[in-house]
């Protein structure tokens, strides 16, 4: 079959459309945006085509599915509108995909990348598995048994999966453009949950996750000792991360983790319970997570001129205050500065209180102009980065042009964080570094 993605470079249609080639499809697909985005490696490893003009042709037999960041009055959709092709929007497509395999399906507000990750290394070492994850990794083979897919709550997608193991990290306030309050989240994760159809791993110190009414088995894990699963010993240290797992009050192991803050604890452990489900032994668990590596944009450290720079995809408040969290965890006695790009204007102006506070775990905090490629501003006037920095004491405004406020020192760490892209305020940064003189150094 042929498919057309509007939207390619999205994290979640790339992997699509890698996942689609790989079951033998003809694909291709469109975007706005021509500068190379880290989603597009699998695309161009595929020699998937990407075209970013309006006038190319397409096969009539083509099958259309598109991003919800592209509205149905963009050129590209009414083109092919016009063209009179079969349109379906990407979660369908993706349900269908996942339903020929016994899938892994994994939720939550913060954590399903990482914890997706978990699971697809853990089960690639020991037993193969497919996948479809949201940082622009996708894999499909028919010979493997299992499908790990992460599932995202954005406008309700994972409601088109029926998975047989689920997975929710937790359940917090986010895309309240698409809900209309907590408990409209909190719903949508319960039909999730109850499409389940053998178990459903939650985290158990989460009280939204608690309040599902569960069709589905369900085991709760977290530090908490009224979970059935309980991590204990937790030991957070420069190099990585140590705990216990006692399932109903046994020692089920130690494992050790290289990654960094509780909340990645959190995500191993749900990775553990899914592994020990599936009977992988544990001592293949346990060198799996020893080797692991976690995707791109999560918490991706490189040392450029004695400066160490992290790259992570954070872009809700909590997952930013864990981040830079993590981050002390890591380097204690170094400064950290964090860099970040909201992402919508309808997430800055419901959580400004939020992101001040989770900001100011950081010593600096410097902001862009928000970035949106679905909301216009003229319908949230006056919110702008300035919202949350009049209330952050030394927060600054800082783009390209000027990156060179961040300065240079050997001692210090800056954190660049948003869902939005961070590459060229990354290089621009880079290219300043590599601009000072040896005598100012």
């Amino acid at each position: 079959m042929k498919y057309y993605c509007i939207g390619i470079k999205g994290t979640g249609m790339s992997t699509l459309a890698q996942i689609l080639f790989d079951l033998g499809n003809d694909v291709s697909g469109y975007d706005d945006n021509s500068e190379y985005k880290f989603t597009q490696k699998g695309l161009d490893e595929r020699g998937i085509e990407i075209f970013y003009d309006t006038n190319h042709e397409i096969d009539k037999d083509t099958i259309v599915t598109y991003s919800v960041a592209f509205s149905l009055d963009h050129p590209e959709m009414q083109r092919v509108k016009n063209l009179g092709l079969k349109i379906v929007k990407y979660n369908e497509i993706m349900g269908e995909v996942i339903d020929k395999f016994k899938s892994i399906g994994v939720s939550g507000t913060h954590g399903k990348t990482t914890t997706s990750s978990l699971i697809k290394h853990i089960l690639e070492d020991y037993i193969g598995c497919n996948y479809f994850i949201g940082a622009g990794d996708g894999y499909v083979s028919p010979d493997n048994e299992y499908f790990v897919v992460e599932s995202d709550e954005f406008n309700r997608h994972f409601t088109a999966y029926h998975p047989k193991y689920a997975v929710i990290t937790n359940i917090e306030a986010e895309h309240l453009e698409c809900y209309k309050d907590i408990d409209d989240i909190r719903n949508t994760f319960e039909i999730f949950a109850n499409q389940t159809s053998k178990l459903v791993v939650a985290n158990g110190d989460n009280a939204e996750c608690r309040k599902i009414n569960y069709n589905t088995k369900v085991l709760f894990y977290g530090f908490g000792f009224n979970n059935d699963v309980v991590i204990k010993n937790l030991k957070l240290e420069e190099e990585g991360s140590r705990f216990d797992i006692f399932v109903k009050e046994e020692l089920y192991g130690s494992f050790e983790l290289p990654l960094y803050g509780k909340h990645m604890v959190l995500d191993a452990c749900a990775a553990i319970l899914i592994a020990r489900e599936l009977n992988v032994p544990k001592d293949k668990i346990f060198e799996s997570l020893r080797t692991f590596k976690n995707a791109k944009r999560r918490f991706a450290i490189e040392r450029f001129l004695d400066v160490t720079i992290i790259d992570d995809y954070a872009h809700h408040p909590t997952e930013i205050k864990v981040t830079l969290e993590a981050a002390r965890q890591k380097y204690p006695n170094k400064k950290l500065i964090v860099v970040f790009r909201p992402n919508t204007y309808s997430r800055t102006k419901d959580f400004t209180d939020e992101f001040v506070e989770a900001l100011q775990v950081a010593d600096k905090v410097f902001l862009t102009d928000i970035d949106s490629n679905r909301e216009r501003q003229a319908d949230y006037p006056g919110i702008t980065s300035n919202t949350i920095l009049d209330k952050i004491e030394g927060g600054e405004l800082i783009s390209n042009e000027d990156i060179y406020k961040l300065g240079y020192d050997k001692d210090q760490v800056v954190c660049f964080m948003s869902c939005a892209h961070t590459e060229d305020l990354i290089q621009s940064y880079k290219e300043y570094l590599g601009s000072i003189p040896k005598e100012e150094e």
